[in-house]
Order: structure tokens, then sequence, then C-alpha cells
């Protein structure tokens, strides 16, 4: 039995609960994992059993329940500091915490509109003047981001800041988004998202919800 437990939603369909198995993955921790199928009458007593919040993913550790992806990442960052979930300089750190409260607070046109569906396949459905904007906003930040930080990093794996981090995780879910949907993404971007999808984590974590037995109708567009 591991010394923590995540608590995760399916993993097709829950875009936070992908992040927090990122990041969980990527801090290198052994984790016994529960997965609460969502949308079914039983769902909310389920996760209310470990989640005080009501919602997935939360992290569990020697009694103490950690709830929302960004709040994860800093625990895993305060006690496996090793692991290098934000980047060490203190210019790209604070960048890399603004871009990923941002995707933490905004962009609901796209999250509205093009639900995470991982295993499915909607070319050009849900595109609207908000989800437009939305996607060039996103794309601009990771332009951004790999010329201005990626290049300084110890080591460039083709990832926002270098390595695959925090960051990474909060935007791995946008591009399975930008894959389901058939987002046109200019060179740099296809080649971060590219990047992004080839990751062992995020491999791991796809090829698991392509294979879930589980179906939410809201999130099987017509």
């Amino acid at each position: 039995m591991a010394d923590f437990t995540l608590v995760v939603g399916n993993k097709n369909y829950s875009s936070w609960s992908m992040r927090g198995g990122l990041m969980v993955r990527i801090a290198g921790i052994e984790v016994d994992e529960i997965v609460i199928p969502l949308d079914l009458p039983e769902t909310q007593a389920a996760i209310r059993k470990h989640s005080p919040s009501g919602r997935v993913p939360v992290l569990l550790h020697r009694g103490l329940a950690v709830w929302e992806s960004l709040a994860i990442a800093e625990y895993l960052n305060d006690i496996k500091p090793e692991a290098a979930l934000w980047p060490a300089a203190v210019a790209a750190r604070a960048h890399a915490r603004s871009i990923a409260t941002e995707m933490h607070a905004g962009f609901m046109d796209l999250r509205t509109n093009m639900p995470m569906n991982i295993r499915a396949s909607f070319p050009g459905k849900g595109m609207t003047p908000g989800v437009r904007a939305d996607i060039e906003r996103i794309t601009s930040m990771w332009r951004d981001c790999r010329k201005r930080f990626a290049g300084a990093a110890d080591k460039d794996d083709g990832f926002l800041f270098g390595t695959f981090g925090a960051a990474d995780a909060m935007y791995a879910p946008v591009v399975t988004r930008f894959r389901t949907y058939g987002v046109p993404l200019d060179a740099d971007s296809e080649a971060y998202a590219t990047a992004v999808l080839a990751h062992p984590a995020v491999k791991e974590w796809v090829d698991a919800a392509k294979n879930e037995p589980w179906l939410i109708d809201q999130y099987e567009l017509k």
C-alpha cells in the first residue's frame, strides 16, 4: 500500500483529474489510485468521502487531504523539491505559476464548448469566437514561454520551461482538446503539443482514458 492516495474522476473526461495525476507522476511518488466515475447518482457521495470540496482530484497523505490541482502541485513541490515541478529561476518560476493560474481560472469558452474527451474525434465542432480567442491566447503563451524561458533552462526537452513540469501538466488537457477537435496549430505550438503527447506520463494517462468503460452523454457531442 502506497503512502499516498490520489482520487480522480474519469480519465477520459476529467481534465482536472488529469492535471493532478500528471503532477503526481512527474513528482515521482507512488500512489494508490481511486477512480470515481462522474455524472452518476452516487458520484458526489463517493467523492465527499475523500474530498472536502466534493471535487476531484484530491491527494491523500498521512491524514491530510489536498484538493485542487494547483494545491497538489504546491504540496508536492514542498515535499519533493528535487522533482522540480516549477522552474529553478525566480523569474521563470513566477511566470510558470502565472500561466498555470490563468489556466485554472480562465478559458471558460474553450472549457465549455470543447469539453475534454480524449478518445473522441470531433473535428470542427465547438469553435466559437470566444473559443478562438482562448486558443490564440493559449498558443501565444506557449510560444512566449518557449522563446523566453526554455532555451535558458539547463535542459530543453521541448516543454514550456525546458523540462516537463507543473505548467505543462496544467496545459496537457488542452493539448488533448486540440487533438479531439482538430484545432489547427502554428508550427511552434504543434511542436509543443507533439512533445506533450509523447511524454510518458501523458501517454500513460491517455492510454488509460481510451480503455475506460464509462460514457458521459453530454460530452459525446453529436
